[in-house]
């Protein structure tokens, strides 16, 4: 398998874990984190290092993907992607095998999609975006770069969801509207 760091620990990191190990396609090679957090583990995995770290790291690992969450801002999760695209890592997408994506989806490197979510045929996803547990992606929906589809989330056909949205959990759209970029949409909330 091939070996990949995860960058950032948090709680979603354990979510990307997860998903990674039930892929089967990386071997996760350790943690990239605060230094305050060197030496510890997460689940199974091992803090090796820091931001810092990540230029003499890229001589030894080829793949690296960022694993820290998103609410609020996207500002974190851009730097850290931006940061490995300079350092040449490969970045790739992540699927769960619990996931379902359409053939005729498309979904960008950096981006994960969590179990039992949905993709369906004609979306496109853009890059380092969450599409996270249970979201559903309907029919011809876009959504931009660095944005975070929380947990049960419904994308409905033909939306266009702009770069660095945070869409919260249980939230409906309604189909073809076109939701701003930075928009922040709460829990529960149904866009119309």
């Amino acid at each position: 398998m091939k070996k990949i760091l995860l960058i950032g620990g948090g709680g979603h990191c354990k979510s990307c874990i997860d998903v990674i190990e039930q892929q089967g396609v990386y071997e996760i090679a350790g943690i990239i984190d605060k230094s305050s957090e060197l030496g510890k583990k997460i689940l199974d995995y091992t803090v090796i290092g820091t931001d810092d770290d990540l230029p003499s790291l890229r001589n030894e690992f080829d793949y690296a993907f960022v694993t820290v969450g998103q609410i609020r801002t996207a500002d974190l999760k851009i730097k850290l992607y931006s940061l490995l695209k300079k350092l040449d890592f490969n970045i790739p997408f992540i699927v769960s095998p619990l996931a379902y994506v359409s053939k005729h989806a498309k979904i960008s490197q950096g981006t994960i999609v969590m179990h039992h979510a949905l993709v369906n045929a004609g979306s496109i996803v853009g890059e380092d975006c969450i599409i996270n547990t249970k979201a559903l992606i309907e029919h011809d929906a876009i959504i931009g770069n660095h944005c975070h589809i929380s947990t049960g989330a419904i994308i409905n056909g033909g939306i266009v969801v702009s770069n660095e949205c945070f869409i919260g959990s249980l939230a409906t759209t309604k189909q073809y509207v076109e939701i701003a970029e930075k928009s922040f949409i709460k829990a529960g909330s149904v866009v119309k």
